[in-house]
């Protein structure tokens, strides 16, 4: 099962995915969130490229 988990509130926003979905589907459930997470920060690491004084973005890879 793929879990996200999201917390909003206070001016910050947090998004955590884990998990994989096994079998169901043939994998396309998660590749489908994989691909919507990575394209997210994808697109949030160009726009702290544009306006590196404005936005900082820090991905760790594990």
């Amino acid at each position: 099962m793929i879990r996200i988990r999201a917390r909003l509130g206070g001016g910050a926003t947090s998004i955590e995915v884990t998990g994989h979905e096994e079998h169901a589907e043939q994998g396309r459930v998660c590749a489908a969130v994989s691909a919507i997470t990575h394209t997210a920060l994808l697109g949030l690491e160009q726009v702290a490229q544009q306006f590196p004084d404005l936005v900082s973005i820090d991905i760790t890879e594990e």
